[in-house]
């Protein structure tokens, strides 16, 4: 077996030589070898605590670890057993055990911890962000950045009042082949764009009827729920299929459109729309999902361009041969950018003209860690704005406005009929019913507030 320092080596290794490799072949300018030398490391340490550790937080915190300018102090989780799990896989990127705690708040009144690293289900994201603001810390918040928009807009705010950090994971704003697609794209390489398709698959099961049950002893239920009011806990629900669950959950749409959604917003270069509307419902099987398992968004601008996201949860039949992409359409051309770090230009007739390929190996499907080298320049771009003031790829502003387009979609879809939007900041406009969805009930002494 590998010993800790030589397993944080070679993860460094792999991902330097990553690094080299789209370094020398000139991908761009603020992506020089320099840039990327530093993920070798630094003599100021960030201590980081991660909360949420059972699946993606687990990867998050061998990410974190792996970083030479990091330490994962904490591991913070309401299942004993995740925390053991994230325990044992931090061991083999760190040698510094981490502490352990049920509650994260705990964590956030250390002074040692920098920063913190929520991956919590998505009711958890914008309080859990604000209490660690409050307390100090810098924030990386997994997508999508709130449960609904009234708690993007508080978080904007936030990291205003604070003066903190906060970096949403759309890691795909850091990735090299996809920043270089995008400035090709602004810059006219297909002319004006004037329609941008985004899509996600997947071939999920169903997650059936859940029984109301005894609470397991590894479990801390309450603490779960946290923000949201209170419900009896039922067996299907802990740990992924709240995601289908309003109450807790957003659904595919900013499970997994947040991030097509955010590179057709970051390419199109446009921030609210004015209308949204969508289609679809949950079809495949007749269980406790509440969320569509196929929806269709539509989003138009007043800049005279559209865009949408199709989202099928359970019929993986992929699009343009991936499970997950987008496309963008303009007057000369189109361009594909696939679930990787990738690009493909092809003129009106649908032929190829240019085609920048992967540099590593990724797995859209794979739920917890699809990209983990080209992850690490995310995290890095992330220290680098708490040290040393460089701008972050997905700042908080930047963030909330992509989760809202989708957030939109999905109070469009409950309302059952299209939605009027105020370009300016992305209110809806003259529906009391949809303005209802704006915010959400609170367990009472956990309400979010400034």
């Amino acid at each position: 077996m590998k010993s800790n320092s030589s397993s944080r080596r070679s993860f460094i290794k792999k991902t330097a030589a990553s690094s080299a490799f789209i370094a020398t072949a000139g991908i761009l300018p603020q992506f020089s070898a320099k840039s990327y030398a530093r993920i070798l490391g630094a003599n100021d340490r960030i201590n980081v605590s991660v909360m949420g550790v059972n699946s993606r937080g687990n990867a998050l915190a061998q990410n974190f670890a792996s970083q030479e300018n990091a330490e994962v102090i904490h591991v913070c989780d309401v299942d004993s057993r995740a925390i053991l799990k994230c325990l044992d896989s931090v061991k083999g990127r760190q040698d510094r055990k981490p502490k352990t705690f049920t509650d994260f708040r705990k964590s956030l009144e250390s002074k040692d911890v920098d920063a913190m690293v929520i991956a919590a289900p998505d009711h958890w994201h914008a309080p859990a962000s604000l209490l660690a603001m409050e307390a100090g810390k810098h924030v990386y918040v997994e997508k999508p950045c709130s449960h609904n928009p009234n708690e993007g807009e508080i978080l904007v705010q936030a990291a205003q009042k604070y003066g903190k950090v906060i970096q949403m994971g759309n890691q795909r704003r850091s990735w090299p082949n996809v920043v270089e697609g995008i400035k090709a794209l602004q810059a006219g390489a297909i002319g004006r764009v004037y329609f941008g398709k985004g899509w996600y698959t997947n071939n999920r099961k169903s997650i059936g009827i859940g029984k109301e049950v005894e609470v397991p002893n590894w479990l801390d239920w309450d603490l779960w729920q946290g923000p949201a009011p209170r419900m009896k806990y039922k067996d299907n629900i802990v740990h992924y299929n709240w995601h289908w669950l309003w109450h807790w959950g957003t659904g595919e749409a900013l499970n997994n459109g947040t991030h097509m959604i955010d590179l057709l917003r970051w390419g199109m270069q446009v921030d609210y729309p004015v209308q949204v509307s969508s289609n679809g419902g949950r079809y495949r099987y007749q269980d406790d999902w509440e969320t569509p398992d196929t929806q269709v968004i539509n989003l138009d601008f007043a800049e005279g361009l559209s865009m949408s996201w199709e989202g099928r949860s359970c019929n993986g039949k992929p699009i343009e041969g991936s499970s997950v992409g987008v496309m963008f359409y303009g007057e000369n051309g189109s361009m594909l950018i696939p679930g990787g770090n990738s690009y493909s230009i092809f003129d009106l007739e649908g032929e190829l003209v240019k085609e920048v390929k992967n540099t590593q190996e990724i797995d859209p499907r794979n739920n917890s860690n699809p990209a983990e080298l080209l992850d690490a320049l995310h995290i890095q771009n992330m220290f680098d704005a708490i040290q040393i003031g460089t701008s972050l790829n997905a700042d908080i502003d930047s963030g909330h406005k992509s989760t809202l387009l989708v957030q939109l979609g999905n109070i469009a879809q409950r309302t059952g009929r299209s939605l009027n939007i105020d370009p300016n900041n992305g209110h809806i406009l003259q529906d009391s019913d949809a303005q209802k969805l704006w915010s959400r009930a609170y367990e009472n002494g956990w309400e979010m507030k400034l």
